[in-house]
C-alpha cells in the first residue's frame, strides 16, 4: 500500500513539528525578516482572476491526477515584499468549485488546511465531500500559501537525498551520532538557502495573512469567510489581528495554541501524541483477543512499542523497495496514524507486521507524513514547514540547551518525546532569523469566530482552543468543545459539530458559548 492511499485530510495536510526534527549549531544571524509593512489595506485595484481548468498537481504539490471539471484554477499576484508593494511579485496558486445555489450564494469560503506547508490545491478537492453541505451557498476556495506547492515553493534537498534524510537517526545518543545528526541538518539548511534563498525571508505567517486579504479582494468579497484547520487557525488568527474589520464568518478547527512558544508547542504535541497513543492502546485492550498486539494493559502494549523502537535503532527491518524501516521512520509512521481514528486499524496492523520483521505499512504511513508519493517524489511540505516555522519563531537552541531539555520531553512521552525534544534544533542556524515568540491574534472589532477544540487531538491539544478564545478578545472567540479523537472535529463527521458549524457559516447563527459535542 502506498503513502498516497493512506492520506487523509488531517494527516496529509496538517503534519507539524514531526516534519522538521532537526537543526544545526548556531551561526551569525542576518538582518530581521523582511516584508513587515503596516497592516493597512492596500489601495491598488483588486485583481481580476482568470479561472480555467486545473492542471495536474506538480510534484511540489504532491502530484496525482488533475481534479475533475467542476474545479477551476487561477493565479493571484502578490508582492514578494509587502514593504515594497510595487516591487517583485510572486504568483499564488488558487482553486475553487462554485456554489450550487447561485440565487442564495453568500460568497467564497476560503480554506487553509494547515501544515504549515500543506497544498490547498491538492487537499481541497480530496476533502470536498466532507464540506459538501457548505457548497450549497459558498464557492469553496483554497490556495497554496507562499512558499508552498506552486506559490514560490521553498525547495531544499532532492528526492534521493530526502530518502536518506528521513531515514537518518533523529534521536542521537553518542557524540558521533550527534555530529552526524547536526551535520545532516546543516546540509539541509544550506540546500534550502541555495535553492530558495530569495523567498526564505518572506514566507512567514504575517505575509501569508496579507495574501489572504489580497485574495479576499480579488474574489470580490467585502468580508473574508474562512475555515482554518490546525496551522490554518494560526494564520486565521493573525489575519483577524491585522484586518479585524474584514473578518466575515470564520471557523477555527484543531486550534494551534497562540500562547505557546515553539518549545512549549513541541512539548504539548509530545503530550498530545502520547495521549492519542494511550487511547489507541486502551481501545486495543478493550477489544481483547480481537486486537493483534501483544499485551493485556496499555503499559504493556506501549512498552512493546518502545522495545520495537530500540531494536530498529540498531537493526532496521525491511521497508518499501530497497529502503529500510528505521526508528525515526517508524516513529513518524506511528504519529501519522494517530492523526485520525480511521487510521488506527492500519497502525495496529503495521505494528504487528513490524514485530514480525516487515515494516512496509509503517513506512507507508511515514511516507504519507513526509509527503512522499508512490513514485518516490516528495512534495515540498517538509521544506515549507521548516521555512515558515523558522521565519515565524525566534527560538534558537544550541546542542547543550537541547540535551538539557530532553528529560522533560521523555517524561511527556516515552514514545515521541525524544524525537520531539531533538526537534528543538530545527531552526538553529537557519539562514533567516525568526520574527516573534508567539503570534498576536488579538482582534478587537472582529466578527465572531467559532473556535473548536477536540479533547483527543494529538497535534493541537485541547487547551489551545480556550487560549485562542481568550487571546482573540471579548466578544470575538466562541468556544465549542468536541469530546472525540483525531486531529480536528468537523472532519470527524460528528453531527453535533457539523450542525453548529453549518448553522453559523450558512445562516449566521452563532452557537452558545461553551457548547459541547460528544462523539458517539
Amino acid at each position: 500500500m502506498t503513502g498516497n492511499a493512506l492520506r487523509t485530510t488531517a494527516a496529509a495536510a496538517l503534519a507539524a513539528t514531526l516534519l522538521g526534527t532537526g537543526g544545526c549549531s548556531g551561526s551569525k544571524e542576518p538582518e530581521q525578516p523582511k516584508g513587515t509593512a503596516s497592516p493597512t489595506a492596500r489601495q491598488a485595484p483588486a485583481q481580476k482572476l482568470h479561472w480555467d481548468a486545473c492542471p495536474p498537481p506538480s510534484p511540489a504539490q504532491g502530484g496525482g491526477q488533475a481534479p475533475s471539471q467542476e474545479w477551476q484554477c487561477a493565479t493571484l499576484k502578490v508582492p514578494l515584499d509587502y514593504a515594497k508593494p510595487e516591487g517583485e511579485q510572486i504568483e499564488l496558486a488558487l482553486i475553487r468549485t462554485q456554489a450550487r445555489d447561485k440565487n442564495n450564494r453568500i460568497g467564497s469560503l476560503v480554506f487553509n488546511f494547515g501544515g504549515p506547508g500543506g497544498s490547498g490545491i491538492t487537499t481541497l478537492p480530496g476533502a470536498a465531500e466532507e464540506y459538501d453541505a457548505l457548497r450549497d451557498r459558498y464557492d469553496l476556495v483554497s490556495f497554496d500559501p507562499r512558499g508552498v506547492g506552486r506559490s514560490g515553493p521553498v525547495l531544499c534537498l532532492g528526492d534521493r537525498q530526502l530518502d536518506a534524510y528521513y531515514a537518518s537517526d533523529s534521536t542521537p545518543s553518542t557524540p558521533a551520532q550527534e555530529k552526524q545528526y547536526t551535520d545532516g541538518i546543516r546540509a539541509y539548511h544550506e540546500a534550502c538557502k541555495t535553492k530558495s534563498g530569495k523567498v526564505l525571508p518572506y514566507v512567514g505567517t504575517e505575509n501569508a495573512a496579507r495574501d489572504l486579504d489580497e485574495l479576499r479582494r480579488a474574489l470580490g468579497d467585502e468580508k473574508l469567510n474562512y475555515f482554518g484547520i490546525s496551522y490554518g487557525t494560526e494564520l486565521g488568527g493573525v489575519y483577524a489581528h491585522l484586518f479585524p474589520t474584514h473578518v466575515g464568518r470564520a471557523v477555527f478547527d484543531a486550534v494551534v495554541d497562540p500562547t505557546q512558544t515553539y518549545e512549549q508547542g513541541s512539548l504539548g504535541q509530545a503530550e498530545g501524541f502520547q495521549l492519542a497513543l494511550d487511547n489507541f492502546a486502551k481501545d486495543c485492550v478493550d477489544r481483547g483477543d480481537d486486537c493483534l498486539l501483544q499485551g493485556s494493559t496499555v503499559k504493556e502494549i506501549e512498552d512493546n512499542i518502545i522495545a520495537l523502537q530500540k531494536r530498529l535503532e540498531t537493526a532496521p527491518i525491511a521497508g518499501i523497495g530497497d529502503r529500510k524501516l528505521t526508528q525515526s521512520a517508524a516513529t513518524n509512521g506511528i504519529a501519522q496514524a494517530l492523526y485520525s481514528k480511521e487510521l488506527w486499524p492500519l497502525l495496529e496492523q503495521g505494528l504487528d507486521e513490524a514485530e514480525g520483521g516487515q515494516g512496509q505499512l509503517l513506512m507507508a504511513l511515514s511516507d504519507a507524513l513526509n509527503g512522499r508519493d508512490e513514485q518516490g517524489r516528495y512534495s515540498n511540505l517538509g521544506a515549507a514547514n521548516t521555512a515558515i516555522n523558522c521565519v515565524d519563531s525566534k527560538e534558537r537552541y544550541d546542542l547543550a540547551q537541547t540535551k538539557a531539555k530532553l528529560p522533560e520531553f521523555r517524561a511527556a512521552s516515552p514514545v515521541f518525546g525524544e524525537l520531539m525534544g531533538w526537534g528543538l534544533l530545527a531552526c538553529t542556524g537557519w539562514p533567516v532569523p525568526g520574527s516573534r515568540k508567539t503570534p498576536d491574534v488579538s482582534a478587537p472589532g472582529s466578527a465572531p469566530i467559532l473556535v473548536i477544540g477536540n479533547t483527543g487531538d494529538p497535534a493541537t491539544p485541547y487547551a489551545g482552543a480556550r487560549n485562542m478564545v481568550e487571546r482573540l478578545g471579548p466578544g470575538v472567540g466562541v468556544e465549542l468543545t468536541y469530546k472525540g479523537e483525531g486531529h480536528g472535529a468537523y472532519n470527524s463527521g460528528d453531527p453535533c459539530v457539523q450542525k453548529a458549524v453549518n448553522s453559523y457559516l450558512l445562516d449566521g447563527t452563532v452557537p452558545p458559548a461553551n457548547t459541547t459535542c460528544t462523539a458517539a
